[in-house]
């Protein structure tokens, strides 16, 4: 059985004529120059939300990547109430006992990394002058695993043994002059409200996606801060897991394991406010881009469709005259749209599809986002949602454009119709 066959059986079903189908059908072959118009405003505006579609879904991603990646790790577990008060008080937060709770996440299926992190403030102090920084005493190798998008501009990372060591964020060595080997003294908030100072290397300079971040931030081992700060604890838990898209399972199994204690565990999208505005503003523009197409896809086949019937008013005179009702003719101008929108959602796809890997072969190079210092590589993202989407806007687009011209048909006069076969 043909392709064209099934459709007729369709449509058969859903109460149209198979007459009427295959009429339609040869109507859409024999109107190249009409056809081809409207095919074409389909097919551009199908590809158009596939590509644009992809790009907003890669930039989703890659965010989500860079921040997990940078900072947040995809799940942090901590005490109640951290996140809304700790920032000013981070000694009185603290796990007692880290190793304990890290070990119990890490035996969770998917779980790579249980990392510990202490927050401290103080000054660093080149010799010259003092800078205020926000610090955080880290498991250097295992931080290093997590935060593959955290860039070295120079120097080296932080390891295991730089008990002695600091890593400071490439907006503090600019504005300290520091450079890799250079020495420097820390001075910091002990937990007890004390100070202590710790005079540290400087082993490496790194960059993240927030040029804020890398103008106040230092990072030195966690035993060393734990000494500094005369604690054993640490203010929170970091989870990298193997796979992103396992973190909601991950979650909710750390989250029946510490259920009834002080502690809380969130989501790398609980914890990132700029995240959650960032796929608002983007859902928001991608949202008017549908509805742009949609429009531009309306007016270019009501266009196109209104010419036709312009054009064909003695042909539906003599349908008409032969026993067809207005409303079969009318029907019949719907169907042959039907045709030509489902025909150019099918093109768009494919040919969406294909651009789309083209493109993400080759690459689009991006300058560095908004606060940030790094650049990236943009890909278009191949998403079975946004294919359905933009193949439904165009197919939905080119019905609804042909309503109006066919509505018209309804109210032609016969005489007046046959006439234009004169």
């Amino acid at each position: 059985m043909s392709n064209i066959q099934r459709l007729s059986d369709l449509f058969a079903r859903i109460g149209l004529g198979g007459l009427t189908f295959k009429l339609a059908f040869r109507n859409v072959l024999r109107q190249k120059v009409r056809s081809g118009m409207t095919l074409g405003a389909v097919i551009i505006g199908v590809v158009s939300l596939i590509l644009a579609g992809g790009f907003v879904h890669d930039t989703f991603i890659q965010l989500g990547e860079v921040i997990i990646h940078s900072q947040t790790g995809h799940l942090q577990i901590f005490k109640k109430d951290f996140l809304e008060k700790g920032t000013r008080s981070p000694e009185r937060y603290l796990i007692e006992n880290p190793a304990k709770l890290a070990a119990a996440t890490a035996a969770h299926p998917g779980v790579q990394d249980v990392m510990g992190r202490l927050f401290f403030t103080g000054l660093l102090n080149n010799g010259k002058r003092d800078l205020s920084i926000v610090g955080e005493g880290v498991e250097p190798d295992k931080e290093a695993r997590l935060g593959s998008f955290i860039r070295i501009s120079e120097g080296r990372q932080l390891t295991d043994k730089d008990r002695d060591g600091i890593l400071v964020g490439a907006g503090v060595a600019r504005t300290l002059g520091l450079k890799p080997g250079d020495r420097v003294t820390l001075l910091m908030s002990a937990a007890e409200g004390g100070l202590n100072t710790l005079d540290v290397e400087v082993v490496g300079v790194f960059q993240s996606f927030s040029k804020d971040f890398d103008a106040r931030a230092v990072r030195i081992h966690l035993g060393a801060a734990q000494e500094q700060m005369f604690t054993t604890g640490v203010n929170l838990l970091v989870v990298a897991l193997d796979k992103t898209e396992d973190t909601d399972r991950v979650r909710d199994a750390v989250a029946t394991q510490i259920a009834g204690g002080p502690y809380d565990v969130r989501r790398w999208k609980d914890l990132s406010d700029f995240y959650d505005k960032t796929v608002q503003l983007y859902d928001r523009q991608f949202g008017v881009l549908q509805f742009i197409i949609l429009l531009m896809v309306l007016l270019s086949v009501t266009n196109s469709v209104n010419m036709s019937v312009f054009e064909r008013q003695g042909e539906f005179g003599t349908m008409q005259a032969l026993g067809n009702r207005s409303r079969d003719v009318a029907l019949l101008i719907v169907v042959e749209s039907a045709i030509l929108g489902f025909a150019g959602a099918v093109l768009g796809v494919v040919l969406g599809v294909g651009l789309a890997e083209l493109i993400s072969f080759i690459g689009i190079p991006m300058p560095p986002p908004p606060n940030a210092d790094v650049g990236y590589t943009a890909y278009i993202q191949v998403v079975p949602g946004t294919l359905a989407s933009a193949a439904l806007v165009g197919f939905l687009g080119t019905v609804l454009a042909s309503i109006v011209p066919s509505l018209k048909v309804t109210r032609l006069q016969i005489v007046d119709a046959l006439r234009q076969n004169v």
